[in-house]
């Protein structure tokens, strides 16, 4: 089983970023299930959501307290929730920014980690290029299927326009699509760089 764990704030999009994660894994021929954590939010106060992907059924109903990947939706709470907890060393880190692992202060934090799992990707200023609001959720799923290849970007570009209609879907279509463009660039460069 797979599991990723989604931080955002309210207002962002975090629990339909899960939702959408969960549906474009289940157009991909897998089980999955989406679940948000809840407390007294409001618009800006941190929210957690979750997604298990697997596949066999699943079973588990609890959160995710030891996940493989995280999805970071706003990088101001990279200091202020423990948003790392639990992580396994192996595991995959997209973050929603412009800025590199050291310029947000968790470079030394993420020695021990593989390189190829840890991400940046500009998605809040895709949303707004793209779709006109900083809801950067689906951007992040168009980066997550090139990062870890536990859903394509077609099933992500499906599961948005199950959720979403006309303008609006398309708009975040083209911000998922341009996110895999520029993890998929970023992987090339590295790779040339390395060869």
């Amino acid at each position: 089983m797979f599991q990723v764990r989604i931080h955002g704030r309210g207002g962002q999009g975090v629990v339909t970023g899960a939702e959408m994660l969960s549906v474009a894994a289940f157009l991909g021929g897998k089980h999955a299930q989406a679940f948000p954590s809840f407390g007294s939010e409001r618009t800006g106060a941190p929210v957690v959501a979750f997604c298990r992907i697997a596949d066999v059924p699943i079973r588990l109903r609890e959160p995710i307290m030891a996940p493989d990947a995280l999805i970071i939706q706003d990088p101001t709470l990279l200091h202020q929730v423990d948003v790392f907890s639990g992580l396994k060393r192996d595991g995959y880190i997209l973050i929603n920014t412009a800025k590199t692992f050291a310029q947000l202060g968790i470079g030394d934090f993420v020695k021990g980690f593989r390189p190829e799992r840890l991400l940046t990707v500009p998605a809040t200023e895709l949303a707004v290029r793209f779709v006109g609001r900083p809801v950067p959720n689906a951007a992040l799923l168009g980066a997550f299927a090139a990062l870890g290849g536990h859903i394509t970007l077609e099933a992500v570009q499906a599961a948005i326009r199950s959720r979403f209609s006309g303008t609006v879907a398309e708009g975040n279509i083209a911000a998922a699509a341009e996110a895999h463009r520029i993890v998929n660039e970023n992987a090339r460069l590295a790779e040339t760089q390395h060869a």
